[in-house]
């Protein structure tokens, strides 16, 4: 039992450790995040300019198509 104890206190450690990620992929993580920033910008931009909120937002999911989770591309707040 107390192995055990031992062994799950060393899990989340190892959890931290295998979530390192090597030079390439955090440079295409950036890009992928400042792609969607930019998608998002356009968004806001969009309904400063007036547009209906489901014009802007058929817009925001055609630039993310393929980056973000779920349809809001990765960002969901409330109304």
């Amino acid at each position: 039992m107390k192995n055990l104890v031992i062994a799950l206190l060393f899990v989340p450690f190892l959890v931290v450790a295998a979530e390192k990620h090597d030079p390439a992929a955090i440079k295409k993580d950036i890009q992928r995040h400042r792609t969607m920033a930019a998608a998002h910008e356009q968004m806001a931009k969009c309904l400063e300019a007036g547009q209906p909120h489901d014009t802007c937002q058929r817009q925001l999911q055609g630039a993310c198509k393929g980056l973000g989770i779920g349809k809001y591309c990765g960002m969901r707040h409330e109304h």
